[in-house]
This record gives structure tokens, C-alpha cells and sequence, in this order.
């Protein structure tokens, strides 16, 4: 028998109990699924960085560290975790991300603002270019940010990926590196930002790389807040170098209701509602890699420690 402890919320065990279950039984795993086991009897944990579940000197037999977050900033760093994390890549979150995101391309790209919120009794025909002709740059390409470069480059936009290490996105042209972003950046009349957090992440976007990009340029952040130089960000977009930011992502959520941004006529703050975790999906995602764990086959969505993702 394969014990498996649940190591999150309530809300969370609310959510995920039943969908777990059924997701090991038709995996045909004979396991127990708890909230609570000696810490020396538990095979796998299923876990949350907010759970109570901090040190793991304890979980002396565990085998693997299952994550429902898509985030591990909060939990890679612990040093008392010496086994195996893997990260949650779910289908169904992926497939949220990917609509949120091409949705407010497509906003940007068609100037939908200019009808939506101007209702005056003016008439001023706007007809935007074909998709072709608009340069969208992703930053992030990993399963979510080569996901959404994917699809927008299916609609017909002119699509940069980046991302540290060479990556190849079928119908992307991929930079990576120094060089590379700067090149990016340039690209980038819309651009999106879907990196993880790191040390060399924070901050990516500040005044020197903001300059960097075309004026008038416009920027969607569904991946981390702290990404983005929060006062260099207000700063271009006062000059009016940057036309217009979408966040969903903050430092401290929810946002301040006295943060600039909420009265900025120039940003769109959303609360932090791109994309989450659809348990169905992600009960499959975990019960595949306890299945993988017992067979002995490699887990799917390790967590590199020494990149931090």
C-alpha cells in the first residue's frame, strides 16, 4: 500500500480528496490518502509551500515531493528537502493560460480599448494591420510561455520567444541569452512576460531593458510580479515609452488599494486570474508521477535546484 500524505490547505483537501481517488483508482495504485501519517511511513507528499509541512528531515522513506503550485520559488530553496520536487505542469491550467493571454493580445492587437471605453459620439475609424505585421515577444519559454507563443503564433503574429537556454518552438523564432533578450525586447510591440521567479529574474524588466523596447509599446504580465521594476514600469508609462500594461501578478497581492497602479489610466490590473490549477487535470498530473515513482520510470516536471525552476 502506497501512502500518500496531502500537505495543504483545507480548502485545498476539500478540493482535491475526491479527484485524487478516483485519479489512483483508475491508475489501479492501491494507496492511502491522508492528511496526516507518522512522517516515517509516508511514500510521497502532495504538497503546497503555504502547508504546515516545512521541514523534511522526517519523511526519511518519502520518495518524491509532488507539487500543486506551478511555483516552487517558496519551496526550492528549503535545505532540508534532499529528494526529489516536481513542479505542476497541468494540462488544464496551461490551456487557461493560453486563453487569458491570447485574449488580451488580441485586445491590444485590435485596439479594443479604443471602443470599448470611449463611447463619446465620436467617429474615427480604426482599422488595425493583419496579425503579420504586429511583433509579439514572449519571455518564458517554458511549458506555459512556449504554450501561449505557440498559439499566438498560430493566429498569424510575428512571435519571439526567450528564454535563458536555447530553446526550438515550432513556429517561433527562439533567442536566448544577454544578446538575446536585448533583441527580444526590441521586438516587442506587445510583449508577455511568463519566466519564473529567480535571483536573475527579478526586476528583468527595469529602466534599462523598458528603453529597450518600442515606443508605444504595450506589456501583458500573467508570470511573476516581482518580473517587473514596479516605479521603472510607472516611470516609462508616464513618459508615455510604454502605452499600456495588463498585470495580473503583483509583489504583494491582492494589490494595495492604494498602489499607482489601480489609479493609473494606463494599466489594467486583474487579480491574479490568468490561469490556476484545474484539479481534475492536475489529480492526473500527480498520480501519473506516483505512478512513474513506483515503477520506477524518471518523474515528469523536475525541479532543476540550481536554476531554481
Amino acid at each position: 500500500m502506497i501512502n500518500i500524505l496531502f500537505a495543504a490547505t483545507e480548502e485545498r483537501w476539500a478540493d482535491y480528496e475526491a479527484p485524487l481517488k478516483r485519479a489512483l483508482a483508475d491508475a489501479g495504485l492501491a494507496a492511502n490518502l491522508r492528511q496526516d501519517f507518522p512522517p516515517e511511513d509516508v511514500d510521497y507528499i502532495v504538497y503546497a509551500p503555504n502547508s504546515a509541512v516545512q521541514d523534511f528531515t522526517p519523511y526519511t522513506r518519502c520518495k518524491a515531493v509532488l507539487n500543486i503550485w506551478a511555483g516552487v520559488e517558496s519551496i526550492v530553496g528549503n535545505t532540508t528537502l534532499n529528494i526529489p520536487l516536481a513542479r505542476m505542469v497541468d494540462p488544464g491550467m496551461t490551456q487557461g493560460m493560453i486563453e487569458w493571454v491570447l485574449g488580451h493580445v488580441m485586445r491590444y492587437h485590435l485596439g479594443m480599448d479604443r471602443n470599448i471605453l470611449v463611447q463619446d459620439g465620436t467617429w474615427e475609424p480604426h482599422v488595425p494591420p493583419l496579425a503579420a505585421e504586429r511583433r509579439v515577444t514572449v519571455l518564458g519559454m517554458g511549458a506555459l510561455g512556449s504554450a501561449c507563443a505557440r498559439a499566438i503564433a498560430q493566429v498569424g503574429f510575428d512571435v519571439t520567444g526567450w528564454s535563458r537556454s536555447p530553446k526550438t518552438v515550432e513556429g517561433v523564432s527562439c533567442l536566448h541569452g544577454d544578446d538575446g533578450l536585448a533583441e527580444a525586447l526590441e521586438r516587442a510591440y506587445i510583449l508577455v512576460l511568463l519566466l519564473p521567479k529567480t535571483a536573475a529574474t527579478e526586476n528583468l524588466l527595469n529602466t534599462e531593458r523598458l528603453a529597450q523596447m518600442p515606443k508605444g509599446a504595450m506589456i501583458i504580465n500573467p508570470g511573476r510580479g516581482p518580473l517587473i521594476d514596479d516605479d521603472a514600469l510607472l516611470a516609462a508609462l508616464n513618459s508615455d515609452h510604454i502605452a499600456h500594461a495588463t498585470l495580473d501578478v503583483f509583489r504583494i497581492e491582492p494589490l494595495p488599494a492604494d498602489h499607482p497602479y489601480w489609479a493609473h489610466p494606463n494599466v489594467t490590473v486583474t487579480p491574479h486570474i490568468a490561469s490556476e490549477t484545474r484539479v481534475s487535470t492536475a489529480s492526473q498530473v500527480i498520480v501519473e508521477n506516483v505512478r512513474r515513482g513506483e515503477t520506477g520510470e524518471p518523474l515528469l516536471h523536475l525541479v532543476d535546484r540550481s536554476s531554481g525552476y
